[in-house]
């Protein structure tokens, strides 16, 4: 049976209780996976969020935890439920395709992209499915749930800072906050993300065009205490433009990663001290 990495976990060294998730940070692939790519590498590359692990770096060095998929998205997409199967991209299957993602080639294994098409020459078989949902989408999401129960026993509440990038569009914010419209978090988390990244000069927005995909609605429990949103990056703030190399925002926009994490985990650690005060 083929072997996958188990996902990076940086274990929190400070005292802010947020925990950062990178899904999409895998850009090394195997001979047959790039085998059976019916459009070559580029097409694969299209799905990566490109270099946004090393946008966490700051945030990382001060102590915040993080844990970094490293196996690409192309492979298997743990920002998508184990439910959400394309027929297209797995053989013996139900040929419907569940949920509007997998309709769209974007399920738990990406079956093409607008720009390229069909992605690969075969579909893989359930036991190659199944393979990677026990290495791969298991075991990140199950390293997020451990290390956002260690910060909720120690802080009583805990954050989750999801993180990806976007392609930039004319007319689109800067920086995008999913939180579910409120059913992952509660409200004021978004709100205190994007007002961060107001005052550090960018414009953005809360659940348009991306409100969050299925880590944030997997691990986001306001009631229990343990918030989640998803951090959309645009890609021209940070990058050249050829979409994989650091560009001259690259340190600007790993301090906004940073300081939109301690700044929430600051706030969430006041709130709790004047809820105990009262």
């Amino acid at each position: 049976m083929r072997r996958y990495p188990a996902p990076t976990i940086h274990p929190p060294r400070g005292s802010l209780p947020v925990l950062l998730s990178v899904p999409h940070a895998g850009r090394e692939y195997d001979l047959e996976v790039l085998a059976n790519a019916a459009q070559g590498r580029e097409s694969l590359e299209l799905l990566e969020d490109p270099l946004v692990d090393r946008l966490c770096w700051r945030a990382i060095a001060a102590g915040l935890g993080a844990i970094v998929q490293q196996v690409p998205r192309a492979v298997i997409d743990c920002n998508r439920d184990e439910s959400e199967v394309d027929p297209a991209a797995v053989a013996g299957i139900s040929p419907a395709p569940v949920g509007p993602r997998a309709r769209f080639g974007l399920g738990l294994v990406p079956s093409r992209t607008h720009r390229h098409g069909a992605l690969w020459r075969r579909p893989i078989d359930r036991t190659e499915l199944v393979c990677r949902i026990e290495q791969v989408h298991r075991p990140y999401h199950a390293a997020i749930a451990k290390s956002l129960d260690a910060l909720t026993v120690r802080h009583g509440e805990a954050i989750l800072v999801d993180c990806h990038s976007m392609p930039s569009r004319r007319g689109q914010a800067d920086i995008v906050i999913g939180d579910r419209h409120g059913t992952s978090a509660a409200p004021w988390v978004a709100a205190e993300a994007a007002g961060i990244a107001r005052k550090a000069g960018f414009t953005a927005a809360l659940n348009e065009p991306y409100a969050g995909g299925a880590i944030v609605a997997a691990h986001g429990r306001s009631a229990d205490g343990v918030h989640a949103i998803q951090l959309e990056i645009g890609r021209s703030l940070y990058l050249k433009q050829d979409d994989r190399t650091p560009g001259v925002g690259f340190v600007r926009i790993a301090s906004l990663v940073e300081a939109i994490a301690a700044g929430l985990g600051n706030a969430l650690l006041g709130r709790t001290l004047r809820d105990a005060a009262e």
